[in-house]
């Protein structure tokens, strides 16, 4: 389980195809300070195994699911990356209750540069967009972002300096592709008033 917090901004060192998988070995001096072969670090919001780790870089393998739903397989050498360490129980929770499971993969429309701050409009997959609400929750390539607008196939975030010069989002431009994850309170709550409502009634 993650935050959403972005630790550190890394590099993308080599990706080798394996078939239908790939192996991605990444520059993190931080995340990997205490990373050991079996861990897990969100790599752009995806929750990825830690299979070796070097020199403040780590290997991971990324199957075909994760490589279809989400945009890892767009990296390649020299790409930014968001690295997040799971949470501790003992943390703050800085963020949102995040999972590292990409729900759909979204597209940069727009950037307004603000004074301070930018405000990005971004597509969404049209079965998420129940998901969003104003001023509710979501990921965006492993960041906490408050929705400012949500609208049926698109929302808008506003990103204050320190996301804009600490993640991926600073350099980010219309027509890049992003990993969304919705609110996993959203998707439970949905489950259970779902179960309630009788086929073809109302609740």
């Amino acid at each position: 389980m993650f935050t959403g917090i972005v630790e550190e901004l890394g590099e993308i060192v080599a990706v080798e195809a394996e078939g239908d998988s790939a192996v991605f070995t990444i520059r993190g001096p931080l995340v990997t300070e205490d990373a050991v072969h079996g861990a897990s670090i969100a790599v752009n919001g995806v929750c990825l195994t830690v299979v070796d780790v070097k020199d403040g870089a780590f290997t991971a393998d990324a199957m075909k699911e994760t490589l279809d739903r989400s945009s890892l397989g767009s990296l390649e050498p020299g790409s930014k990356v968001n690295l997040e360490r799971p949470v501790r129980l003992s943390d703050r929770l800085g963020g949102h209750l995040v999972q590292g499971h990409v729900d759909g993969v979204g597209t940069i429309l727009s950037r307004e540069p603000g004074e301070r701050w930018d405000v990005v409009t971004v597509s969404l997959p049209a079965h998420l967009g129940r998901y969003l609400v104003d001023k509710g929750s979501i990921t965006v390539d492993g960041i906490s972002l408050t929705v400012v607008e949500a609208g049926a196939d698109r929302f808008s975030v506003a990103l204050i300096p320190t996301t804009l010069s600490l993640t991926t989002l600073g350099h980010k431009e219309p027509g890049d592709p992003v990993n969304l994850e919705v609110d996993v309170v959203a998707k439970y709550v949905e489950r259970m008033l779902g179960d309630r409502v009788p086929a073809g009634g109302a609740a």
